[in-house]
């Protein structure tokens, strides 16, 4: 049986990022929060953390962390009937692609993360591969693209995301003056979000294309927009990022009439407590 106390330290350091703040967070020295860890994984026969070149948890050490996330959050749910149990704020580590961060998310999850007093840990990840992070139990919920759950796991329908194609103007007139032919995939610079990102290729593909093109890559949904409505080249984006840029002409679709959607899942383990199903309940309802 697992040593909730060693996983306490071990979340402490991940958190605070050393051991001599995790000790003054614990009210322990420092040697004896860096015993607690070296027991911990003398338990487990293998590294919890790696020290170089930054502190971090190891793989063995992130699903420790999540389990013991997981056993805070079904703790919570029994402080109604023992109220003598430690009242700590829970930690939720949810996989989101980025695009969703800076359009919906925030809104859609500040009265519940006020009302329950939940303290978010979020990993960006594309949303066509965020659910590896749920298998691998790096993280208790995800946002991806994905409608199949996996073992242990359920599933929601939350909505679906609409991306255009979009540049400005003068970049439409330099590298599109006849639409999106295949001359013009070939030449044009794209914006790439990053290795995962599929958005591009299935745009293209659209329009019968699959070969080689030029791109830059950018993982920040804000450097995206910002590179675009720059002039340095075009990609695809959400409706709810750039609304005032299509409406005011900054920005331009280089295939008018097209346009992708891409459906968001929301998924989560089944015995996560009772906050999950609230925070699931919650975003269920709200539609995109």
């Amino acid at each position: 049986m697992l040593d909730y106390k060693l996983l306490h330290a071990l979340a402490t350091v991940v958190e605070c990022g050393g051991f001599e703040r995790a000790g003054d967070e614990l009210g322990l020295s420092q040697s004896a929060v860096s015993q607690r860890i070296k027991a911990l994984e003398i338990r487990l026969g293998q590294p919890v953390l790696v020290r170089h070149p930054h502190l971090a948890p190891t793989p063995a050490g992130q699903r420790l962390l999540t389990h013991y996330q997981q056993v805070q959050l079904l703790e919570r749910d029994l402080r109604g009937s023992l109220p003598t149990l430690d009242d700590q704020a829970p930690r939720l580590r949810i996989a989101i692609n980025a695009d969703s961060l800076v359009t919906w998310w925030a809104e859609a999850v500040a009265t519940i993360c006020q009302q329950e007093g939940v303290l978010l840990d979020l990993v960006i990840e594309d949303q066509d591969v965020g659910l590896k992070r749920l298998r691998d139990g790096d993280v208790a919920a995800c946002l991806c693209a994905t409608p199949q759950p996996i073992a242990g796991a359920r599933c929601v329908a939350l909505g679906e995301m609409r991306y255009h194609p979009l540049a400005t103007p003068a970049y439409v007139e330099r590298y599109f003056p006849d639409g999106p032919a295949t001359k013009n995939f070939q030449r044009a610079p794209a914006i790439v979000f990053g290795p995962h990102d599929q958005l591009q290729h299935r745009f293209m593909a659209l329009f019968g294309f699959q070969g080689r093109f030029p791109y830059h890559l950018c993982p920040s949904s804000e450097g995206f927009v910002r590179l675009a409505a720059a002039g340095v080249g075009y990609g695809m984006m959400p409706q709810l990022q750039t609304n005032e840029l299509m409406q005011s002409g900054q920005l331009v679709s280089v295939a008018p009439g097209h346009s992708l959607s891409v459906p968001l899942y929301w998924h989560f383990w089944r015995h996560s407590g009772e906050l999950i199903q609230r925070l699931t309940q919650h975003l269920s309802h709200i539609i995109y």
